[in-house]
């Protein structure tokens, strides 16, 4: 298996729309850089935010998600109280080739200011905008730039496809659109 390179991901993006819309190179001036860079993809995060309260002292439960538990915002800037965190999606839609696995860290800039990007690994033919969740781990409230890089996508080729793909499986969360709350 190995990681794959800007020109690997330009050609995936531009023949296969294995990511849309594409920014064929880092953009930075005055922005949280976002675009292709050497050995992978700076996604943005759309203004279309789930912020975590607790007012009504809600249980997480994943298996009986409360959306109750969030306040939805739509702006530009979205401030994530002390020790919570919103979801969030990314401007791009993704379509990841039958033998590609995705896997997505935080970019520096917010790891820095104690925020973390929470992203579970893009499995091979899976398709749709990512869910991204933005956890503010300081003690005091922390601004996330909407339209700006937020996280970094690494792709790796495997030596032959995959046997079941996510395509396969019918998963659950298969071409989603917008933020998307936990599903059984």
């Amino acid at each position: 298996m190995s990681i794959m390179p800007d020109h690997w991901i330009r050609e995936q993006a531009n023949k296969n729309q294995m990511i849309t819309p594409f920014v064929e190179e880092q953009k930075r001036d005055g922005v949280i850089s976002y675009g292709l860079s050497s050995y992978g993809y700076d996604c943005r995060v759309s203004d279309e935010f789930m912020i975590f309260t607790n007012i009504d002292s809600a249980i997480v439960d994943p298996k009986d998600f409360d959306k109750e538990s969030f306040v939805e915002r739509k702006t530009d800037v979205c401030i994530i109280p002390p020790n919570s965190f919103a979801l969030a999606r990314t401007v791009e839609t993704f379509k990841i080739p039958r033998d590609v696995l995705v896997v997505c860290l935080g970019k520096s800039t917010y790891a820095r200011c104690g925020l973390i990007v929470n992203v579970t690994p893009l499995e091979p033919e899976w398709e749709g905008q990512v869910t991204l969740e933005i956890s503010n781990t300081t003690p005091l409230p922390a601004k996330v730039y909407a339209n700006e890089g937020l996280a970094q996508f690494l792709f790796f080729k495997g030596d032959s496809p995959c046997e079941t793909s996510y395509a396969d499986k019918s998963g659950k969360y298969m071409k989603q659109s917008g933020v998307t709350l936990p599903r059984l």
